[in-house]
């Protein structure tokens, strides 16, 4: 994240601590029940924004397509409807062109900001990727909304936080209310949503932030529900008695979408690969892919937009061999319009690949294994959220997802054991979501939500001392142990003639040494090329005081110039690591 980024939603008033803001901010931070009251209003504000999103893009479709849903039209739809996502394209990547010379960095997302930053976004960068998402859902592409629901959320939960100037562990808490309200809004699931914010956004489930995420989510559905969202229940047929037989089945479904969830994943970076190299500039590659997506839905709607009125349909309708075409045609869909650069995600979209997997499922076994006689609807509910867990991560999310559309709590243990097992395998196997795979590919390490930003932050430079005692490399021995008498300091750094660093001596090794008083210091020099420069992490310092089994290390300005700034300790390196890592843990346990 640039500067001008983190300045953005970092940089207090001028009149800061003053005035009604100063009360607040004292308050807030004083007073845990506070954070509850915060929480609320980022609920309210979730809410109204994910309305004002759904609404814009619901919109669209009802000026473009004549229907609030895409993919619940009957098809096919007429030739010239089917050229709206490559206009979509077109106008989406001229956004990009004229956004890279505006606002040239990448927008962070609420799990890159709860990971690295401290929980800081951009709310101008919150809306451009919303707006982003509701013209490349609006025009058709086979694109999910979360992406649009959680940053509108999260960057004003952010906003919030930072003018109070919250603590960072606090802020991280609201980024998660946020982005909790945003789900639970759009899918009339409060639990979903809170669960999704302790799963994906937060990265573990804590008591201090059960309250306010939980106020959050429930604030936010209510907010949206007042505003005439509406939720579409599955309806599910009688499940019967669940013996421990009856797992087995599903615990195979569940490695199923593991690996088609990693296939998915891997498609869409190949596809965005396959752009790079074919030459086509950055801001015609939406369009192009636009195209693609509008072939491919000549032979159903249900391939455009995220799937979300084509799933119902689905999951209450028979295998046919059309449900395997159209899960192929998906996931080509969703690969082309986000490796062509359109914005959004793949939650909603993988809900309705799942359901069609499920459906995919049951019907090859009705022909291999007939007496298991598993359900389409039951096995398309269960999919749905196996191959979201594997896709997005989140398997407590998913089963309340499935328990609070459905209404149906046996289904949850089916759901549960199949979400794991998917999980797990993707987990070890490939080691991300979709949202991390895609931060890995940008050159990101981080795999969760985790806050590893505080571990970065603590750099060599802000762990370094500067009185470092120094003295020419081409002084003799006595001249060096008449200016350092011993027991004065414990290493002297080398300089050459030009100032650079040329080693560092031990004074207790300078006036035990043997050899004559007339020798250069110099041939005593250790770790002469082994240097710690001022933005290296407490991580890169460890290693290397690791790998050169020294307990002292000199700090230079840069490699080439090698003029020297500070010395710093392994002693003193672990000593700060462990108070920061005692920090970190008191904050996630809310023992302040």
């Amino acid at each position: 994240m640039s500067a001008g980024a983190i300045d953005e939603v970092s940089a207090p008033p001028a009149d800061a601590g003053r005035g009604l803001l100063g009360v607040l901010r004292r308050l807030v931070r004083a007073r845990e029940i506070s954070l509850v009251v915060v929480a609320a209003v980022i609920g309210v504000c979730a809410g109204i924004g994910v309305t004002a999103v759904s609404r814009g893009a619901q919109l669209m479709h009802e000026w473009l397509y004549g229907a609030p849903r895409i993919s619940s039209l009957p098809g096919p739809l007429p030739l010239h409807l089917l050229l709206w996502p490559a206009v979509g394209g077109l106008v989406v990547g001229g956004l990009g062109l004229a956004l890279k010379r505006w606002r040239p960095w990448p927008i962070v997302d609420p799990i890159e900001a709860n990971a690295l930053h401290g929980g800081r976004m951009s709310l101008v960068d919150s809306i451009i990727l919303a707006g982003q998402t509701m013209l490349a859902n609006g025009f058709g592409a086979s694109v999910g909304m979360e992406a649009g629901y959680t940053q509108t959320g999260s960057g004003i939960a952010s906003t919030l936080g930072s003018l109070l100037r919250l603590r960072r562990a606090d802020l991280r808490v609201m980024v998660g209310c946020g982005a909790a309200g945003g789900i639970a809004a759009a899918f009339q699931a409060p639990l979903t949503g809170a669960f999704y914010g302790f799963e994906l956004i937060i990265g573990v489930y804590a008591i201090p932030a059960v309250a306010p995420v939980m106020t959050a989510a429930l604030v936010a559905y209510l907010t949206a529900q007042q505003l005439g969202a509406v939720s579409t229940p599955i309806i599910l047929p009688p499940l019967g008695p669940l013996l421990a037989s009856s797992y087995a089945p599903f615990l195979f479904l569940g490695l199923v979408a593991g690996v088609v969830s990693i296939g998915i994943m891997r498609l869409v970076t190949l596809v965005e690969q396959g752009f790079v190299r074919s030459g086509i500039p950055s801001y015609l590659r939406p369009m192009v892919g636009g195209l693609g997506v509008g072939a491919l839905g000549l032979y159903s709607p249900q391939v455009l937009a995220s799937g979300e009125g084509a799933l119902h349909i689905q999951v209450g309708t028979g295998v046919t061999s059309a449900v395997a075409i159209i899960f192929l045609l998906k996931i080509s869909a969703a690969s082309l319009s986000l490796g062509a650069g359109f914005r959004g995600g793949l939650f909603f979209s993988a809900l309705f690949m799942g359901s069609l997997l499920g459906k995919l499922f049951a019907g090859v076994a009705a022909i291999v294994l007939p007496h298991l006689a598993l359900d389409p609807v039951i096995a398309a509910v269960v999919g749905m959220s196996a191959l979201a867990v594997g896709v997005v991560g989140g398997p407590l999310t998913m089963t309340f997802l499935t328990l609070e559309i459905t209404g149906d709590l046996p289904i949850a243990g089916l759901v549960l054991t199949a979400s794991i097992v998917c999980s797990l395998l993707v987990r070890e196997t490939f080691g991300y979501s979709f949202s991390t795979w895609r931060m890995h590919l940008r050159g990101e390490t981080i795999r969760s939500a985790l806050d590893i930003g505080w571990l970065r932050a603590l750099t060599v430079e802000r762990m370094m001392r500067h009185d470092v005692p120094a003295f020419g490399m081409d002084a003799p021995l006595k001249t060096f142990r008449a200016a350092f008498p011993l027991g004065s300091v414990r290493k002297v750094v080398l300089r050459d003639e030009e100032g650079r660093y040329a080693g560092i001596v031990s004074v207790a090794q300078a006036h035990s040494d043997v050899q004559q008083p007339e020798t250069r210091i110099a041939t005593l020099a250790q770790n002469v090329d082994d240097v710690l420069l001022p933005q290296m992490n407490v991580k890169e310092a460890a290693g290397l005081f690791d790998r050169t089994q020294s307990d002292e290390l000199v700090v230079v300005d840069a490699p080439h110039s090698r003029v020297v700034v500070g010395m710093l300790s392994e002693a003193h390196a672990l000593k700060r690591y462990a108070e920061e890592l005692d920090k970190a843990r008191r904050d996630v346990s809310g023992d302040r």
